[in-house]
């Protein structure tokens, strides 16, 4: 069969894996809870009945409250497959964003995960008129609960209406309506299509092996770009597994040995720089062989030609002493790991290639399906620096600005109820303006090269290009996260968010007492250490990009302080603006 809606996806995938024994999967204390295709299926359609029971209609809106678990999929595809809208909603958010988001797309139901979710929509029911029926994931006693639902809809089936609402919707529908995490102003809804991602995953199929057969899903499934992924990975008949949380990726890769999962750099970073450090447990020859191994695979080149013969003989002898342990501690299995939603730092691309954990980059943005370009298996389809070739069926252009435009299936549908923002990013002539500076390569490539409303000029009229400074700059172990800041200012300087956890090993190292991040960020030996590292990434840069000044910030930056994005991205004028004082100290 052919897939054409997102929901067909259950049919196409009982149909070519029937046999099929982990569709999904999600830990609860402690135990894979595992769901095979026919169980998915069999959820889904009750859920459908139950909501068909409770009168929600072809177009309303439904909304998702929760972290990732195997009960999202089955409400996703029992929402769309009555014609309804799903309005996935991050479980992090305020509440008065959960105000405006569920009063703006005027969702009819909820189902949310958590008791501090739950706490927030209850003290907004009175002011949320449309939303009319709220369900959690588990039993809280005070709102009903999603295994109720699943009971409503066995005792009410309803095939022949469920049979006749798929046969209504048509690919060029609505599909979800996401609301993008923006740094400033209200949340925008971004209305994506079923042919939107369905096109997406259809030009994709070919990215994993065809053994590749277990994905390992951690990013959230709120964001456009793991979600789209989760539907690849159903469509190619994977099993899905669900880690608990960001902080249990090691452990979980261990226990399932996935061949596939996507990622954002700064786990990449995280994971290296544990890999890194482990180092330091070895003695005398083994760890000097350890991090001459490292610093062998920093240097590796993806294409053989441009491989010394004494590099190939290197990396053979490097494979087997360090290498193939680094592999098997995490996991040992891995066909592709897709990295998305922020540059990779080339180090950390050569370093998993080396290792034998081929990393792919991604480019995309919500508005764009998320997809617009992605490393791929051809020649020369994957090079470091770069995010690929754009998705077949989708053209790609560099402006006179040097911003990115893009069009084709890939672009939304449009901005929910907003004609007018809508204009100002889709053109007469259907191109989308991504914000995004880019090039090409020879190749034909596509190269990120900053972001158009974060470059500033300084007041000597040199324009800076904070986010490439910062990209260097964070590949020091000692710096989380780094913002440059400078606009209209005599020279560059940057707040840091330093790596704690690194910090203490550091100290314990040099026989320093570490108390708390509000002491340590001011201890003189501190300061001093991170001036060397300041100074030594300077070296990379032009006199007028140097930082000159900075400040450590004893705060943690974390999507629990707002201050990153669900995919780990810093909200740049959100530091601008809880830092103010900060940032006119350094300049006074």
């Amino acid at each position: 069969m052919k897939v054409r809606r997102l929901f067909d996806i259950l049919d196409y995938y009982l149909e070519n894996k029937p046999n099929q024994e982990v569709a999904l999967a999600g830990k609860i204390d402690k135990e894979w809870r595992k769901y095979s295709i026919q169980e998915y299926i069999a959820i889904a359609n009750n859920l459908s009945f139950a909501m068909i029971k409770l009168g929600v209609q072809p177009g309303d809106k439904v909304a998702i409250i929760s972290t990732n678990r195997p009960e999202w999929n089955m409400l996703d595809m029992a929402i769309m497959q009555i014609g309804a809208i799903t309005v996935p909603v991050y479980p992090t958010i305020s509440e008065s964003d959960y105000q405006y988001i569920l009063n703006h797309c005027e969702a009819k139901v909820a189902f949310i995960e958590g008791l501090e979710v739950m706490t927030k929509i209850e003290h907004i029911l009175p002011v949320t008129p449309n939303l009319k029926h709220v369900y959690t994931f588990i039993n809280r006693e005070r709102l009903p609960y999603l295994a109720q639902l699943i009971e409503m809809g066995e005792q009410n089936p309803n095939y022949e209406e469920l049979t006749f609402r798929k046969g209504q919707v048509n690919p060029k529908d609505c599909s979800t309506i996401i609301y993008t995490s923006g740094t400033t102003g209200t949340p925008k809804g971004v209305m994506l299509s079923h042919d939107n991602i369905v096109n997406q995953f259809l030009n994709l199929t070919h990215t994993p092996a065809k053994w590749s057969n277990i994905a390992m899903s951690f990013l959230p499934l709120c964001h456009a770009y793991e979600r789209m992924l989760v539907f690849l990975y159903q469509y190619l008949g994977m099993s899905v597994y669900y880690v608990q949380n960001i902080g249990t990726i090691g452990e979980n890769i261990k226990e399932i040995k996935p061949t596939m999962m996507s990622t954002v750099p700064r786990v990449l970073e995280k994971i290296y720089d544990k890999i890194y450090s482990s180092g330091q447990n070895q003695k005398g020859l083994k760890k000097h062989i350890f991090y001459w191994a490292i610093r062998l695979a920093r240097r590796y080149k993806l294409q053989d030609c441009n491989r010394t013969w004494y590099y190939n003989q290197m990396h053979k002898i490097a494979d087997k002493l360090v290498y193939s342990k680094i592999r098997n501690s995490i996991g040992g299995n891995f066909d592709i790991v897709v990295s998305g939603a922020a540059s990779l730092q080339p180090r950390l691309a050569s370093f998993f290639s080396a290792i034998g954990v081929p990393v792919f980059e991604g480019y995309g943005l919500t508005e764009t399906s998320p997809v617009i370009a992605v490393s791929c298996r051809e020649k020369h389809g994957r090079e470091i620096g770069t995010v690929g070739f754009p998705l077949r069926g989708i053209e790609v252009e560099i402006a006179e600005s040097g911003e990115i435009i893009c069009r084709g299936h890939n672009v939304m549908l449009g901005y929910y109820k907003d004609e007018e923002l809508t204009k100002e990013v889709i053109d007469e002539n259907g191109w989308f303006h991504t914000g995004d500076i880019g090039k090409f390569t020879d190749k034909g490539q596509l190269m990120i090269v900053g972001r158009l409303k974060n470059i500033f000029k300084t007041s000597f009229g040199k324009y800076i290009n904070p986010q490439i400074i910062e990209e260097k700059f964070t590949e020091s172990p000692f710096i989380e996260n780094m913002v440059v800041v400078g606009e209209n200012q005599k020279f560059a300087a940057a707040l840091i968010s330093p790596d704690f956890n690194f910090m203490k090993e550091w100290c314990a190292r040099h026989e320093i007492e570490y108390t708390n991040p509000q002491e340590m960020v001011k201890d003189p030996r501190i300061k001093q250490r991170f001036l060397t590292e300041i100074e030594k990434y300077n070296e990379f840069f032009g006199e007028a990009e140097k930082i000159k000044k900075f400040e450590l910030i004893p705060d943690e930056w974390s999507q629990l302080t707002d201050i990153l994005t669900p995919t780990l991205k810093v909200k740049r004028r959100l530091v601008y603006a809880r830092y103010k004082d900060v940032i006119e100290r350094i300049y006074a």
